[in-house]
């Protein structure tokens, strides 16, 4: 399982158990919170009414036949009270009168009750005692919604206590309150966890952004591309990937020196043998002049083969040491291959080479001129140094969607099979068909690392509609 996709669950594992305990514990406490309201509101009227008939008592007035007269017309009266989203149709209010033993006295709804020992009741048991008393009952058993709370106030006359008044209420309204608030509750609560994943979602993209982007730096190099270095962020993750960086670029030195090393002993053997043997030569007393000047000229051609390897060397190390290119503006590619042209006149003239480019008018680009007048420069040189005397090369330009690409094809033998792996291998060359000698075998690979720079590419093959060989050179606009 990636990481983005772990911390997304665990996200939303966190999630879910956070949201379900603190909305269970909010719908319990709304309901106790109600039932303390209800309570409190019964404690008043228990103890107005338990003052009243203790009053009643004590001027000889208590009659519970108008009371019973007075609830009937309550509880028969219409009613259609709107209390917030709660339409009361009917009064609810339940009281009960004991005696000093108990027994039921006066009960507004169930006369059957009346004489009744409820003694036993831990509220009353505890009011005739003097405490507080209060009781959660039901009406019918097996019935959560048919539940009552009861409370108890004493009834004193003339400081004695003779009674006890209970003030019952149903809990019917209380559960349609918290019926009507749970579902708000959980609609709350749904949008928050739901607020919460897409969060969740966007923050394991987020964390995971830098570890992706390290990852393809590292297939980048892996498969030989150059790239720069990926945008990281300054916590642990753009530690380890400037870690990354620094061991990465220590093995590349390491492995860059040691290729160069064997490269360059490997291409300077040729020339410096040839130098040693006519120097041996040189040293014979009777060597005719002719000779002696053919030897002298081997190794001035010996000599200038190591100086331009050195230098190819120097301009090719510059260049691959390039993460990026430090010099980029908007290039005219008919500019520069107008400008390779006239450079290359008198070779083409020499070699009585035609050459007529096929652009189109708007071949521009964003790129670093100079190394892009290189590239065309050393693949134009290598079409003419394997281009019979009067053949011809064609250059043209061509655009492919988002990039342009340079054509560039000689008259000449083609490539080898043997070659065509091998021809952008750093100091792999072939010998040219006019002088027999070989090139440093860097211009090839020179032209590949500016491409590369670049987010190109460069492909050489043989042409199929003739002999030669085909250049191409794929450059983004």
């Amino acid at each position: 399982m990636k990481l983005s996709a772990r911390i997304f669950f665990a996200s939303f594992l966190i999630v879910a158990v956070c949201f379900a305990f603190p909305i269970w514990w909010v719908l319990d406490t709304l309901r106790l919170r109600y039932q303390e309201s209800v309570e409190e509101l019964l404690v008043d009227q228990a103890n107005v009414l338990a003052a009243m008939v203790g009053r009643e008592t004590e001027q000889g007035q208590l009659d519970f036949d108008e009371w019973r007269h007075a609830f009937d017309h309550a509880y028969a009266r219409p009613l259609a009270a709107q209390i917030y989203t709660l339409t009361k149709t009917h009064v609810d209010l339940s009281v009960l009168v004991t005696d000093m033993k108990g027994v039921i006295q006066f009960d507004s709804k169930n006369r059957e009750n009346e004489s009744y020992n409820f003694s036993k009741w831990n509220l009353v048991k505890a009011t005739l005692t003097e405490e507080y008393g209060a009781k959660m009952t039901r009406l019918y058993a097996g019935t959560p919604s048919s539940r009552l709370v009861y409370v108890a106030a004493p009834i004193f006359v003339k400081g004695k206590l003779t009674g006890a008044v209970l003030v019952g209420k149903p809990m019917t309204n209380i559960n349609r309150f918290l019926e009507h608030a749970r579902p708000q509750i959980f609609k709350v609560g749904a949008i928050s966890a739901g607020a919460a994943i897409v969060l969740s979602f966007f923050f394991s993209r987020l964390l995971t952004r830098p570890i992706k982007r390290l990852t393809h730096y590292a297939n980048d190099v892996r498969d030989g591309k150059r790239v720069p270095f990926p945008r990281l962020d300054s916590s642990e993750i753009g530690e380890m990937g400037e870690a990354f960086q620094r061991m990465q670029e220590a093995l590349e030195g390491k492995k860059y020196v040691e290729q160069y090393v064997q490269n360059l002993t490997h291409e300077l053997k040729s020339p410096l043998s040839a130098i040693r043997g006519a120097a041996e030569l040189l040293e014979e007393p009777d060597m005719p002049d002719d000779k002696r000047g053919k030897f002298l000229a081997n190794i001035q051609d010996s000599a200038t083969r190591i100086q331009q390897i050195v230098d190819h060397l120097l301009e090719l190390a510059a260049l691959e040491n390039q993460k990026i290119l430090e010099k980029v503006e908007d290039v005219s590619l008919n500019a520069l291959i107008q400008s390779v042209l006239e450079s290359k006149r008198p070779l083409l003239s020499q070699k009585h080479l035609a050459c007529a480019p096929q652009i189109e008018e708007d071949a521009t680009l964003r790129g670093d001129a100079f190394l892009l007048q290189q590239a065309i420069s050393n693949l134009l040189q290598n079409a003419i140094e394997f281009s019979p005397d009067s053949g011809s090369i064609e250059l043209r330009v061509r655009r492919h969607t988002d990039r342009l690409h340079l054509i560039i094809e000689d008259s000449g033998q083609g490539l080898p099979d043997f070659a065509k792996e091998k021809v952008f291998d750093k100091f792999f060359s072939l010998q040219r068909p006019d002088t027999g000698k070989k090139s440093t075998g860097l211009g090839l690979n020179f032209v590949k690392e500016i491409a590369h720079l670049h987010r190109g590419a460069i492909t050489l093959e043989n042409r199929g509609d003739a002999p030669g060989a085909r250049a191409v050179l794929s450059l983004p606009i």
